[in-house]
Formats: C-alpha cells, structure tokens, sequence
C-alpha cells in the first residue's frame, strides 16, 4: 500500500538531526518550556515575518488562545468557514460566542469575500434573507467581533479582500493557518496575516512534530504578552500569581527539539511538495470528470492535502483507488454548518451550497514531499482507472 503520508520517510532522512535534538533535551532535562522552546520560537517568527510566536500545546490550543486573549466571548458574533475541521468554530462556541458560517470559493475552498460582505450585512441587519444565519442572529442584534479564515489544504485565503473588509467592519482577523504554515501570497508568508495567526503541528501538518503542538503568531507586543499568560493557567507575575483564566497549553520540549530540525528542513520539503503538486497537475489534469486544485497567480501552497473534485461518484472511486493500493480520504464530508454539534444554530441544507458541493465531491490523495514520480505515476493511472470505472 502506498502511504498517505509518509512520515517514516521524514524520519529516515532527518533521523541524526532529530535525534541529537532530543538526547539534548533527555540530557538536560527542561522538559516543560525548556531552552529549545524559545529557540524554536525565535526560528518561526523570523521564518514568518513578525515580530511575536508564542507555542502552545495544538492547533486548536492556538485557536483558542488568539480569541482568549481578545475577550471573544457570549454576545459576539465571529464569521468562519464550515469547510472547515471542527476546531475551527468549536473554539468560538466553548467561548460562548456564536459562529456565522460564511460559503467558500468552489476554486480555493476557502472563505469567500463576497459572501463575507453578505454576512456581515446579514448581522448587521438580523436579516437572513441576505445571507444565512444562525437562529441567535435572526431578529437580534449580536456584535460582530471576529472573522476566522481558514487556509485550506496549504493554500492562503484571500486576504487582500479579507482584511480589508475587516478593516471596514471593524473586526478582528485570526489566520488559522493550520494548514497553510508554508504557504505565501506575493512572498508574503501564512502567519503573518491579520491580526494574530494560528497554526498547528500535528504529525500530518507541513511542519509537524511527533505529537501535538501548535503556536500563535503576531505584530503586537501587548497580545503576545496576554498569550504567554494565558498558556499558563494566566500567569502573572510569578507562578502563583495568576492574572487571568487561562489554559495549560505549553508545548513540551520535546516537540520544540523535534520540530527545529524539521523546519531547518521546511524550505527544501516546501519545494518538493510544489513538485509533487506540478506531477499531479501534469498527469490528472486530462482525464476527464476530475478537477485539479491550483493556486492563483502570486500564491504558493503548502500543499497540505492534495484534493481533487470528482464528477463521478466518490465511493466508487475510493473503492477503486483502495483496489490498486493507493490510499485517499475526504477532507471534509460533512460541512460544519450540517453537523449534529451545531444543529442548534438552525441552519439546513442548500445554506452553503458551494461547501456541501465540494463536500460531496472532494477526494485527498497522497501528498507529502518524499512522494516520488513514479508512485505519482502509479497513482494518476489508480485514479484514471477508478474514475472510468465509476461512470
């Protein structure tokens, strides 16, 4: 079977780096915000551009902290995709606030601008015939706060349109570029976008470590201060001085160590992973019922997932593919607006027309930047075969 993703690869190629890393931690033993912490923190804001990273314990972790240390909370209103893993909202709602989905962009598959502005007239006006809204929103007047925008699969948002219409509504951009670390718009890198970021490294994210981790990043001196706070039960002055509520959110040493050898190894694994899109791009982009993801001109993907849209049936396909070896999976089949956690909200079916598409029709296959040519070969002819089986 041919991996999804192959992080033994990974392994194999940067085994005496990694674990030189870890034996230096096992050997002077900080454990929790041990030396490689900071040092890892400093390597990631230079890679991203801004002045302030901060780790935490996951992606979500990342997430949550931004909108913490915002004061997001009951009464307010943050708009986000639903295509889209969970995460993503669910930190707006254990906050208390409400999530207002907003549709994607059927060629990004992300957060579309122009129903964005449609969102924001919608709460502004508790008006649901301009665009779709939760059942809190109908008639009332919450305060829109936030926006999350969501770098889908590697590839950066719109955030030229985006931060502007943040700029005008007076809202608060979080970048969750969970997984988009890597990506760029016009040498512009994910993470440095809006007001904070967030990103992950979960083991199958472009930068991953050996477990959970994730960090925030941004401009400001004051948000970062609150973060740091915050990840520690809301420190304050000293350990039992705690300024706020917060989490027990730090990234172990460990994961530091691993991940700073991983990143020195970022940019040339970027670089293959463009290569590897470019393969797909050149040997499934003729058979016919198959769309290929592209980034627009003056973006790079991090390549994340590499999903294709079908226009035949998925199952059938899957099927195929497993038949011959090649792994795939959907990401994601059921949007969040649709999801029994977020029945409440009172949205249906045909609210997100272009997301609950793709969601029927998307379909990953294996990426990662050790894929090699002839098992891309391999794969473009499973998927040809299955896709003409499927008919």
């Amino acid at each position: 079977m041919i991996p999804f993703i192959d992080l033994k690869a990974q392994f194999a190629a940067l085994e005496s780096e990694i674990r030189t890393r870890m034996d230096a931690v096992l050997a002077h033993g900080g454990f929790i915000m041990g030396p490689e912490v900071a040092e890892l923190e400093k390597a990631l804001a230079e890679y991203v551009g801004v002045p302030h990273c901060v780790t935490c314990a996951s992606g979500t972790d990342a997430l949550l902290m931004a909108l913490m240390a915002w004061g997001v909370g009951p009464g307010d209103v943050v708009f986000t995709t639903p295509f889209t893993f969970i995460a993503t909202a669910e930190v707006v709602t254990l906050l208390g606030a409400t999530p207002v989905y907003v549709d994607i962009d059927p060629a990004t598959f992300n957060l579309d601008p122009g129903s964005l502005a449609k969102a924001m007239d919608a709460v502004e006006a508790g008006d649901p015939s301009i665009h779709p809204l939760p059942a809190a929103c109908r008639g009332k007047r919450l305060r829109p706060r936030a926006v999350i925008s969501v770098d889908l699969f590697g590839l950066p948002a719109d955030y030229h349109l985006i931060e502007a219409l943040c700029a005008e509504g007076g809202l608060l951009l979080l970048e969750d570029a969970a997984q988009g670390f890597g990506g760029e718009i016009q040498g512009k890198k994910a993470c440095a976008f809006g007001h904070a970021a967030a990103t992950s490294f979960f083991p199958a994210k472009p930068l991953g470590c050996y477990g959970d981790g994730g960090a925030v990043f941004t401009r400001d001196a004051e948000t970062a201060a609150v973060l740091k706070s915050i990840r520690v039960h809301g420190k304050g002055s000293h350990k039992y001085d705690n300024a706020r509520l917060g989490l027990n959110a730090r990234l172990d040493t460990l994961q530091a160590a691993i991940l700073l050898p991983k990143l020195a190894a970022f940019p040339r694994e970027l670089d293959a992973r463009q290569q590897a899109a470019d393969r797909y791009a050149a040997g499934l982009g003729g058979i016919a019922g198959v769309t290929v993801p592209a980034a627009p001109a003056g973006y790079r993907s991090a390549w994340a997932q590499y999903s294709i849209l079908l226009d035949v049936d998925r199952d059938k396909v899957a099927a195929g593919l497993k038949a011959r070896g090649v792994p795939s999976a959907v990401y994601y089949p059921c949007p969040l607006h649709l999801q029994t956690a977020y029945a409440h909200l009172g949205y249906a079916r045909g609210d997100m027309p272009v997301s609950e598409d793709c969601a029927a029709r998307i379909l990953a296959l294996p990426m990662h930047p050790y894929l090699d040519a002839a098992t891309q070969d391999t794969v473009c002819q499973a998927v040809a075969e299955a896709v003409a089986e499927a008919r």
